[in-house]
């Protein structure tokens, strides 16, 4: 039987046109209307009150200049509801913090826009700080302060390290001018007085939000949301100082670029989407006041990364009139992505943007940011290809004229295949425009196009180590910070002092006779991994040093002195501090000095706060006591073995693998209990992975000084047992090991059963609790374990013996099948 075939677009009713209503008469909605506009589906657009730009967009553009949205919104929304509307864009913050999106959802119409509470993102610091803090999402360190709390206030900002530290912003919305930025400790307590007190930002200085003042290139991210979905825009950088090279006061924005250079390098963009964006998306959500609209995220680009300045719940002054010029609306417009948001769709459209680069610069009135004239004629020449003008504040008079109207008049935007073609198009742009006082800044994107121009310290204009993206000062601070560390692991024949061109050490000093030098270099492998991934950095440098130290054991070796090597793209004082923390703490535990290491910042090597260690452990030993004793090495000798602390640091790539095929993570309950051995349990599965390599210094030292008997030592690394035994073996001989001589700890049986790896691979691959194995002379035996108890050591497991032959040959693996 034929079947009919249908096509499932003919039984979809086409869409409806869009009749949209813009709220806001500046450069922002101008931007956006005229966008719309592109779009087909886009019947008509209102914009209330619109402006002088918005009044000459054709007969499909028409300002409200006569209806007052007001704070109710009511006389607006009866407007809209008898006009059709069935989109509503707000552009300014307020009416989206007076609940703008409320009250038109209540008359049926789309909102693109926030809700009432999820616009305190911008209309509350306060709120907003909360939220981040909760969310675990990067921002500067910050209290809040009432009226009552002056003398609290300015002890915080003593505890932030003075005024010139710190940042204080009126906790409401104060059009971009409620920060401020003290100088001096008077300028502060004025500053924080005139904000609570004195009210010179109204309402807005109900509270006071004091931050740390971070350092670094600023860069405003614009992300299109519908709740679930978040889809970003090129980063901008705009400019908000007066004058050219950030001098003069500050402004609402003086001209924006993008994208920004500083978006681009260093997997920013990724850093940026997953620690600051989609936790910020799915932190709301989770809040109950999923984000439907433009999120506008300002950050700092720190030495540990981006963190967040503000969020800011709409489009941005004038970043929007240069980003939306890279919106590829032939392939989706801003209409369908605006759509897409509202009805919760917006994984469903193709989001595309032009690889060109786009510029805005603003002309101001004269006197702007202070007291300016209104109603200076206008007049606007021929513009070039790809030059938009933008209105502002601007306004037609009844004659048509073209007037002044604002401080910030128009915004010229230009786009262009490089950055410097698209700078050069907007000061055509600008030299079309005139008008009495014309104010606007000569300098727009200088730091991308002269990235050292405002160096102050690069007298020549030229480029500096510092404008490369080494921070030498950093690694300065560092080495004055770790210095008391270093200090601490001193001993006989060094002072462990840094800072010199390189460590020395006095062998006479230590009472050798005829010794020889045994040195070990290392890594920690990808268990550093683990410890980026958890943010834990202070156990590592034990692991660091543990891996060669206990290499220089197995040959019989006193640890003398130890060397680390530290390589990241850009220097966290903190976070290598920590790490170099455990590295001292891994020598004392070693009885060894730690004289010296290197430092190495490398941008570009590495991404975000990552990075890599290695180290060089020196040590000495007697020659008649240096390990092992091969010739000496027979049949029938006994295999003792020290117990491990976990995994050490060796197997992390299978251990991730099993970890991610489990389905847990590093912060899930750890899925297992050991049996009381009076140590805690780990509270998380990371926490059980993580714990340092053991250091054998301690219990292998009363051996080391009445060595008879004892022939060999191995230590279990990556190998395992199968490959790390036959490396102190003569050839000829092997060893038969019974591993059901003891009990295997069981994070081993976990990584075993979660991962399905067979008996003879955890064999090959992991220590199974047994971190140091030692070879002895059968009539020893008793004796070495004596001298073993002497240095702490609570359980020697006996495990095998030396055999004719090749290799291990394993007993008991039975007991290891789950």
């Amino acid at each position: 039987m034929a079947q009919a075939n249908f096509a499932l677009s003919a039984m979809v009713p086409p869409p409806s046109p869009l009749r949209v209503l813009v709220l806001g008469s500046g450069g922002r909605e101008h931007a956006i209307a005229l966008h719309l506009l592109r779009s087909p589906r886009v019947e008509h657009v209102f914009v209330a009150p619109g402006n002088g730009g918005t009044a000459t967009l054709g007969p499909k553009c028409t300002n409200l200049d006569s209806i007052n949205f007001g704070s109710d919104f009511s006389q607006i929304t009866s407007w809209a509801v008898q006009n059709g509307i069935n989109l509503c864009v707000p552009g300014p913050e307020q009416p989206l913090v007076d609940g703008a999106e409320l009250a038109f959802r209540k008359v049926g119409i789309l909102v693109f826009g926030p809700s009432p509470l999820a616009a305190q993102m911008e209309g509350s610091k306060t709120f907003a700080k909360a939220f981040m803090n909760k969310y675990n999402i990067p921002t500067a360190a910050s209290a809040s302060f009432d009226a009552s709390q002056v003398q609290e206030c300015l002890q915080f900002i003593k505890s932030l390290g003075g005024a010139t530290k710190s940042v204080l912003k009126a906790s409401g919305l104060a059009a971009g001018k409620g920060v401020l930025l003290p100088e001096t400790e008077e300028e502060a307590e004025q500053g924080v007085r005139d904000i609570l007190v004195n009210k010179v930002f109204g309402d807005a200085g109900s509270s006071l939000l004091i931050e740390e003042r971070l350092t670094g290139p600023e860069l405003s991210v614009l992300a299109f949301s519908d709740g679930y979905t978040v889809t970003a825009l090129p980063g901008c950088q705009d400019h908000k100082r007066i004058g050219d090279g950030d001098t003069g006061l500050n402004t609402g924005g003086m001209g924006a670029y993008c994208p920004a250079p500083e978006g681009l390098v260093d997997d920013l963009e990724n850093r940026i989407r997953d620690q600051v964006l989609v936790p910020s998306i799915n932190g709301m959500r989770a809040e109950g006041f999923p984000f439907v609209g433009l999120l506008f995220v300002g950050l700092m680009l720190t030495a540990e990364g981006p963190k967040v300045l503000e969020y800011n719940v709409r489009f941005g002054d004038p970043e929007t009139e240069a980003v939306l010029e890279l919106l590829d609306e032939e392939v989706t417009s801003l209409a369908d992505i605006m759509l897409a948001c509202v009805e919760r769709r917006l994984d469903s459209v193709k989001f595309a943007i032009r690889p060109q680069h786009a510029v805005s610069v603003v002309l101001a009135s004269p006197g702007y940011p202070g007291k300016y004239p209104t109603g200076l004629p206008i007049t606007i020449g021929s513009l070039p290809d790809n030059v938009t003008v933008y209105h502002a504040g601007t306004k037609l008079d009844a004659q048509g004229r073209l007037l002044t109207a604002g401080g910030r008049v128009i915004a010229i935007s230009a786009f262009a295949n490089t950055l410097e073609e698209a700078v050069k198009l907007a000061y055509r742009g600008v030299e079309a425009v005139e008008f009495e006082g014309k104010t606007f800044r000569k300098d727009i994107a200088h730091r991308a196009l002269k990235p050292s121009a405002s160096n102050a310290t690069a007298a020549s204009g030229g480029l500096t180590y510092a404008a490369a993206g080494v921070d030498i000062d950093a690694g300065n601070a560092l080495v004055e910070a770790i210095k008391p560390l270093a200090k601490s692991t001193k001993r006989v024949g060094c002072d462990a002092a840094l800072g010199g061109f390189g460590g020395t050490f006095d062998l006479k000093a230590v009472g050798f006779r005829d010794p020889v030098l045994v040195s070990g270099t290392d890594g920690v492998g990808t268990k550093l991994r683990v410890a980026l991934d958890m943010g834990k950095h202070d156990t590592v440098g034990i692991d660091l040093v543990a891996m060669s130290v206990n290499d220089l054991l197995v040959q019989g070796a006193q640890p003398l002195y130890f060397l680390d090597y530290f390589a990241c793209s850009k220097l966290s004082v903190p976070i290598a501090t920590s790490v170099i923390a455990g590295i001292a703490e891994g020598c004392r535990q070693s009885k060894c000095a730690l004289i010296g290491g290197e430092t190495a910042e490398m941008p570009g090597m590495y991404v975000g706060d990552e990075y890599d260690l290695a180290g060089f452990a020196v040590g000495a030993v007697e020659r008649e006591s240096l390990l092992p004793r091969l010739d000496l090495v027979s049949a029938g000798d006994v295999l003792l073995g020290l117990k491990s602390s976990g995994v050490h640091s060796n197997g992390f790539s299978l251990v991730r693998k099993i970890v991610q095929r489990s389905g847990l993570s590093l912060g899930s309950d750890c899925p297992w209990k050991e049996e009381n051995d009076g140590s805690a349990s780990p509270s998380t599965l990371g926490e059980a992975l993580i714990a340092p390599t053991r250091i054998y210094v301690d219990a292998l030292t009363p051996l080391f000084e009445e060595p008879e008997g004892l022939l060999a030592l191995s230590h279990i690394t990556g190998g395992g047992f199968t490959d790390n035994i036959p490396r102190v073996l003569p050839k000829g001989k092997g060893v038969k090991l019974d591993v059901a001589s003891w009990k295997r700890p069981k994070l081993f049986e976990w990584l075993q059963s979660a991962g399905e790896v067979e008996p003879e691979e955890m064999a090959r691959t992991f220590n199974n609790g047994i971190g140091m194995v030692l070879i002895v002379q059968k009539e020893h035996v008793e004796k070495a374990k004596r001298l073993l108890e002497k240095g702490g050591e609570k359980t020697v497991v006996v495990m095998g013996e030396i055999i004719e032959g090749e290799g291990v040959v394993y007993q008991g693996l039975e007991s290891w099948k789950l």
